[in-house]
């Protein structure tokens, strides 16, 4: 699915991204993909953080790449950025 990043990049989320994790084919998206997917749901960082319970730091660590988001709050993410209920 394409998306439109700040600054009118456009990026790709792969649909390996979209799937469920029970079906063993999630793949945890990457950095791009989560600037995003915050973009088109219309969440700073911050309020990201805040509605799923972590630091703004982890947030920050999940948007450069540093750390690998979670199942849990990408799939909160891509529900308000509407690209769907993948649980």
């Amino acid at each position: 699915m394409e998306a439109n990043k700040p600054y009118g990049i456009e990026v790709t989320i792969n649909n390996a991204s979209l799937q469920s994790a029970i079906s063993n084919l999630w793949e945890p998206p990457s950095s791009d993909e989560i600037k995003a997917a915050l973009s088109m749901a219309g969440w700073s960082g911050v309020e990201f953080s805040k509605r799923v319970g972590v630091s703004d730091r982890t947030v920050r660590r999940w948007i450069s790449g540093d750390l690998i988001i979670p199942y849990a709050p990408w799939c909160i993410l891509c529900m308000q950025a509407g690209l769907g209920c993948i649980w």
